[in-house]
């Protein structure tokens, strides 16, 4: 609840942009991997990035003072929290901030993205430039390894064999599949361009075999079938209401006869207001797509009903996004 005796809530607010492009900034500087494991001062640091030292230097100590670095003596190093999760090739970094940074270009066209009804001049995603696909791939890899796992256990898996994984990006909710079941398979489909970077993080994390690929666009082509399980993760956000109704009806038919269809994605209140972040992931859509936004779970609940299906099961997960499934008849 906002305060409605003092402004300085609302103030805050307005102002959060400044921490958040201090941090993508120096990521994309490289100030984090930089330092690694050193004491560096701004001017060692502005010439290992390339960068003018005095203008560093106020970069660092901004970084300092919300605690991501600490400061000594004039030299700066990471904190434990940047040391872990913000230097390139550590374990647990958190991924790559660039998306972050092309999501920042893309909500800085918000009120022009409101006033129209959608994106600004934001071309398909298989016409994106490796700037903004990779980071893109990486992003959703990063946020998949956190949640397939716990996801595929609250799936019932008997019976199934194989999977389709429909707009699966980088194939990490379809390495979950094959890491939760012997002899589950998993086919991965998604645009071409995506599609060569899957098969990347495939053969890097060894499932050359057990997942295949195969290219094609999910509102245009026929999809592939024969399967026990038809996965829709963080795909219908992306699209428009009868473009949902037209995918699911497709993944309906992609799966045999007492097979199931999943969609994992927001499942928004009535009145959209909640989750929070829900709200905030509509407006990202509303930015970046053209007709994408998050559906509340009753409009799922109609595309699955309607291209057939039934045993609706919904569940919840702790990273936010809801599960609903419906089983063709058999």
């Amino acid at each position: 609840m906002i305060d409605d005796t003092n402004p300085r809530a609302i103030l805050e607010m307005s102002r959060a942009f400044q921490q958040s492009r201090a941090l993508l900034t120096a990521s994309e500087l490289d100030v984090f991997t930089v330092l690694h494991d050193e004491w560096r001062t701004s001017t060692e640091v502005a010439e290992a990035i390339s960068a003018d030292p005095r203008g560093t230097d106020r970069l660092l100590n901004a970084l300092a003072a919300i605690g991501l670095l600490h400061k000594n003596e004039g030299r700066f190093a990471n904190s434990a929290a940047a040391r872990r999760f913000l230097v390139r090739g550590r374990p647990d970094c958190v991924g790559n901030l660039q998306h972050a940074v092309n999501m920042w270009e893309s909500w800085s066209t918000m009120t022009a993205a409101v006033r129209k009804g959608g994106a600004i001049d934001r071309p398909p995603i298989d016409d994106r430039g490796d700037e903004w696909l990779r980071p893109f791939i990486a992003a959703m890899h990063y946020r998949g390894r956190q949640q397939a796992a716990d996801l595929v256990k609250r799936i019932d898996l008997s019976g199934v064999s194989r999977v389709l994984d429909i707009g699966g990006g980088s194939g990490a909710f379809s390495m979950a599949f094959v890491r939760a079941g012997t002899g589950i398979s998993a086919v991965v489909f998604d645009l071409p361009r995506v599609a060569a970077i899957a098969r990347n993080y495939i053969e890097t994390e060894g499932f050359t075999g057990r997942i295949t690929v195969e290219e094609g666009d999910y509102l245009v082509d026929d999809l592939p079938s024969g399967f026990d399980l038809a996965l829709l993760s963080a795909v219908v956000h992306s699209n428009g209401p009868t473009e949902n109704r037209q995918l699911i009806g497709k993944a309906a038919a992609a799966v045999d006869p007492g097979g199931r269809v999943v969609v994992v994605d927001w499942l928004m209140s009535e009145d959209r207001t909640q989750p929070v972040a829900g709200t905030f992931f509509a407006l990202n859509m509303l930015v970046a797509t053209d007709g994408g936004d998050t559906y509340t779970e009753a409009e799922v609940r109609d595309w699955l009903t309607g291209a057939g299906l039934g045993d609706l099961i919904r569940t919840d997960t702790p990273a936010g996004p809801g599960i609903i499934s419906g089983r063709r008849p058999s």
